[in-house]
């Protein structure tokens, strides 16, 4: 990765005003990851919006790392989930698109499959 693709771990640290041991925490954790070159440590512009989230975390509703860390595994989950269930709803749709001998029944806003027996 190429240092134009990083920012520079001590400004960001100036520009949100955080201390410089609170990013190499968040990196121990393995919530972040710190990339080293020429005796400069770097954040990848990808890590940005995740590390903002965690400032914000810490700084605003005073969460601990152990509390962040957890809350960061917690969303990344949900996002999975809502992937997941993002896949499901196309794949359900095909199948009611094909003329199937499948039934389905809308109820307060979720699709039922209706079983005859």
């Amino acid at each position: 990765m190429q240092t134009d693709e990083m920012i520079l771990a001590e400004e960001l640290c100036g520009y949100y005003r955080v201390e410089y041991s609170f990013i190499q925490q968040l990196q121990q954790f393995g919530l972040i990851e710190l990339t080293t070159t020429e005796s400069a440590r770097y954040i990848p512009q990808n890590q940005l919006q995740k590390l903002e989230q965690m400032i914000r975390l810490h700084y605003e509703l005073d969460i601990n790392l152990e509390g962040i860390d957890a809350i960061s595994h917690l969303l990344e989950r949900i996002g999975n989930l809502q992937t997941e269930i993002a896949s499901l709803r196309n794949r359900l749709k095909l199948y009611e698109e094909i003329d199937s001998p499948l039934k389905t029944q809308e109820k307060d806003g979720e699709t039922l499959i209706l079983i005859e027996t």
